[in-house]
């Protein structure tokens, strides 16, 4: 079902959805109900019939599901990190996306259900996604890292520590709106905030003291916009202009641009936070561009 993007941000209000990132009372509710009573994490009904899902654990002992198309071998890999403000657990619009990469692309599609705050850290969940990638790379066979949101900041730091640490470069990373600097001090901010009909500095600066745990908030593990981001494989970023993250995220383009990246920057003017993901004409049109990148990707 596609909806006018007019009526996107009155849902978002009807539903309260911003609530736990606008102010820190808000988060602090959020993080005792979902500490207390953990959301499902498991596929939803009613996905595509011509993906087949498998259930296994990480190395780490995550819960991970691989989407992978039905009536076709898969080529090469997705690794997939949801977002969620490190706080909240996987939701259908995820799944949808995963599974529709999965068909279209042709690819398999690993969804790691990693460990949300105040459990999960930084440090912890970027160093099993990047085993992850490195199990996927042992069939030599492309791998891709994709991300939206919390889950974008976690394949851009993962994607610079497969650099240093294992001389690894990936051809292609998608980064949906992502997090890349956590220290939310860009003066940009606070002129997109009014616009921002989702996100908040406040609230999602609770999220952020338990994921960064005992690192500094600049590091890169954190902060992948920190980083030197030389050397780095192809990267699609989408971003919309009604998004706190955006001023940080077009940084991150030009700075990936200076250091010789092959950046695709895909700005929106008046978009909100994770536009690819709503179901909008819009948000369709960049799912397809979505496939079309992995598709690429994974048959070179």
């Amino acid at each position: 079902m596609i909806l006018p993007q007019a009526l996107i941000p009155v849902a978002l209000k009807a539903t309260s959805a911003g609530a736990p990132f606008i102010t820190e009372a808000a988060a602090r509710r959020r993080l005792h109900r979902r500490t207390l009573r953990p959301a499902s994490y498991g596929p939803p009904r009613g996905l595509r019939k011509d993906v087949v899902i498998s259930a296994s654990r990480t190395e780490a002992g995550w819960p991970a599901y691989t989407l992978a198309p039905r009536s076709t071998g898969a080529r090469g890999h997705v690794v997939y990190a949801h977002g969620g403000g490190w706080v909240s657990e996987i939701a259908r619009q995820h799944w949808q996306l995963a599974a529709q990469i999965a068909a279209e692309a042709r690819t398999a599609v690993h969804v790691l259900i990693y460990p949300l705050v105040p459990f999960g850290t930084a440090r912890q969940v970027v160093d099993g996604f990047t085993t992850e990638v490195l199990t996927c790379l042992e069939s030599a066979e492309p791998t891709v890292l994709a991300g939206d949101s919390a889950g974008g900041q976690i394949v851009l730091s993962t994607l610079l520590q497969l650099r240093d640490q294992h001389g690894v470069t990936l051809p292609r990373t998608i980064a949906i709106a992502p997090a890349v600097d956590l220290s939310m001090k860009n003066p940009e901010i606070a002129i997109v905030q009014p616009s921002d009909p989702w996100l908040g500095t406040r609230g999602t600066q609770v999220f952020i003291d338990l994921w960064k745990d005992t690192l500094d908030v600049d590091n890169p593990v954190v902060s992948p916009l920190n980083g030197k981001l030389d050397g780095l494989g192809p990267i699609t970023l989408f971003t919309g202009t009604r998004d706190i993250l955006n001023p940080d995220g077009r940084l991150f383009a030009e700075q990936a641009s200076a250091a010789g990246v092959e950046i695709e920057y895909l700005e929106k003017q008046g978009q909100i936070h994770v536009y690819p993901l709503l179901p909008t004409v819009i948000g369709r049109t960049a799912r397809q561009h979505i496939v079309a990148r992995v598709r690429e990707a994974t048959t070179r």
